[in-house]
């Protein structure tokens, strides 16, 4: 069954979309760097883990694993290995990306090199997201859930469901004493027009070479 799935799919598919999980993980940690927020889920992650003393990447698989069995009972069609890719891997990826950027620099004070960092973890955010989404392959649970409620409550469009999943984390990861800033705005608001971007332009591209 999963050599099936795996010959459907094609490897490059796999392989574009891991890879994309990873630069996310880039983005994400640039965007913690910057000290401005990060994108609502991140940024409720890294608070809560934070207010309750528990690793980050470590807190984020259980959430997700929570998250996963929602989308195992009404989005089961969104599942693919994309989505335990982003469930088990993403936080480890930022987690290291951002150890590993803090060895060489200190996060900054200054407010142009903060909004300089935002700017680079857009276009990084952008890239990855556009590498991880395209090749659909699956979809993480996290997101999984504007797409469910869309499902089950049609009439409401998906960018309201979508912002309502949203602004909860938002206000969870405020609640808990996380950042929230710029780069959360940009990352709720302003990634759409990059990520379309990376997609004609590059991704589409790449993957079309598999075929």
């Amino acid at each position: 069954m999963l050599k099936s799935y795996f010959q459907k799919i094609g490897s490059r598919r796999v392989i574009v979309m891991l890879v994309g999980n990873i630069i996310i993980g880039l983005g994400v940690a640039v965007f913690k760097l910057s000290g401005m927020g990060n994108d609502p889920f991140s940024a409720m992650m890294m608070a809560l883990s934070a207010k309750i003393g528990m690793s980050y990447p470590l807190f984020q698989v259980m959430m997700n694993c929570l998250f996963f069995i929602v989308q195992l009972l009404w989005g089961r069609h969104l599942i693919g290995i994309g989505t335990i890719v982003n469930a088990l891997g993403l936080g480890y990826f930022t987690d290291f990306f951002y150890k590993f950027l803090t060895s060489f620099v200190a996060p900054p004070n200054m407010f142009v090199i903060q909004v300089v960092l935002v700017v680079i973890g857009v276009l990084v955010c952008s890239f990855g997201l556009s590498w991880y989404q395209l090749p659909d392959v699956g979809v993480a649970p996290y997101d999984a859930l504007a797409l469910i409620a869309h499902d089950k409550f049609s009439k409401i469009p998906y960018f309201w469901c979508r912002i309502a999943t949203d602004g909860l984390a938002a206000l969870l990861a405020w609640f808990c004493g996380g950042i929230i800033g710029l780069g959360t705005l940009v990352c709720a608001f302003g990634l759409g027009p990059f990520i379309q971007f990376f997609n004609v332009h590059f991704t589409s591209k790449l993957l079309k070479k598999g075929k």
